[in-house]
């Protein structure tokens, strides 16, 4: 079941977030001090290209650098790949078989705002309670 939600997940939305995804992080790689965003960039778009199977937890080890990464990163980038997750999301929610996809494209929301100190791991190797987001 993951694999037909990957793949219908690929074609209706996720290689289009996953080219923003890529922008953003080859524009944040130009400037040396952007670049642990710009790798957080491609982290979380190969997660948005490939979402289903994976989930997204909070990284123990992260600091108060993650906390600020966050919000120079939420200023710079991140709301508009927020944006870009809010579009698909209502473009596939308006046919009854995209709903679902509409539906992750809305939980990946928090993890495009703030990618900073979390961590992407099989969804079978985490606990529910330890889920901050999966598909």
């Amino acid at each position: 079941m993951r694999l037909i939600l990957n793949i219908i997940w690929l074609v209706f939305g996720g290689f289009w977030l996953f080219l923003g995804y890529l922008a953003a992080g080859i524009l944040m790689c130009i400037l040396i001090v952007t670049i642990p965003f710009g790798i957080a960039s491609f982290r979380i778009g190969f997660y948005a290209l490939w979402p289903f199977g994976r989930s997204v937890v909070d990284k123990r080890t992260a600091g108060v650098a993650s906390g600020i990464g966050n919000i120079i990163w939420l200023i710079l980038g991140g709301w508009w790949l927020a944006l870009g997750h809010i579009i698909t999301g209502i473009l596939q929610c308006v046919t009854i078989i995209g709903i679902p996809l509409g539906l992750a494209n809305f939980k990946l929301i928090p993890v495009s705002l703030l990618p900073l100190g979390k961590e992407i791991v099989p969804s079978d190797s985490v606990r529910p309670e330890l889920r901050t987001f999966g598909v």
